[in-house]
């Protein structure tokens, strides 16, 4: 997989996607995260909420739309060989980056051990004509903070080792998805583009025009690999967190 700079030693063999809802992993890293699986990497995905808010009929039952979501993410996660899949199930819409949340990603973290973790970009409030869901900034500050320090520290949460066996865990590599010329590495998903937009056609109760949604995916991707000469692209910002 081409990835600019050319001598970046991330992400590893054991990759960590941590969102807020469903869907928010394939348009942030679907192109990359099929590639990686591809090439025999295992990828392990966290989903915070099952998105029981993301619709706009009044009819709808939070619960089954939170079932039919997460039945939805198992197809997608099939497509791009993805798992196994955490679904956490706190309330979508209500994301606090708070202990509680903190706790559950360290224990996600600490039980698989991965060797770098994905998630949101907690600093972007805003993009263009684009406002940030709150959730997204709540998600990735509650995992930024639990990649470093909490979950390396055995002193904080305890309970996780004494209870559950969960020993402390470094993770070497962390990636914010980040589309702004802020990001400093991108990972060509020339080869993998359809794949990312197969994966989102497949969140159903999300993508009503899966025509719309390739052609919108596909033009940005083109727009983060102009910078680097790729054809699509996706971009991080990237911390090394390692020893």
């Amino acid at each position: 997989m081409n990835v600019v700079p050319s001598d970046h030693q991330g992400p590893g063999e054991k990759i960590m996607v941590i969102v807020a809802h469903p869907d928010d992993a394939e348009f942030m890293s679907a192109g990359s995260v099929a590639a990686w699986t591809k090439a025999g990497k295992e990828v392990v995905y966290v989903l915070v909420t099952s998105g029981d808010k993301g619709s706009e009929d009044p009819n709808i039952v939070p619960s089954e739309l939170a079932a039919q979501r997460e039945i939805e993410q198992r197809n997608v996660c099939d497509i791009l060989g993805v798992g196994p899949i955490e679904f956490l199930r706190h309330e979508d819409g209500t994301v606090t980056s708070d202990l509680t949340l903190r706790k559950d990603i360290v224990r996600a973290i600490r039980k698989h051990k991965p060797s770098a973790v994905i998630t949101q970009n907690p600093t972007v409030r805003w993009s263009g004509n684009y406002v940030n869901h709150p959730d997204h900034r709540a998600t990735g500050d509650a995992t930024m903070d639990a990649v470093f320090p909490s979950a390396r520290d055995v002193h904080m949460f305890p309970e996780l080792k004494l209870n559950e066996g969960l020993e402390p865990h470094i993770v070497p590599h962390l990636y914010l998805g980040d589309r702004s010329e802020d990001a400093d590495v991108t990972f060509d998903i020339s080869d993998t583009i359809e794949k990312k937009i197969e994966a989102l056609s497949a969140h159903v109760s999300q993508v009503p025009d899966p025509a719309d949604t390739g052609k919108r995916v596909r033009e940005g991707a083109a727009l983060i690999g102009e910078r680097t000469g790729f054809a699509h692209a996706e971009s991080f910002k990237y911390f090394y967190l390692g020893k």
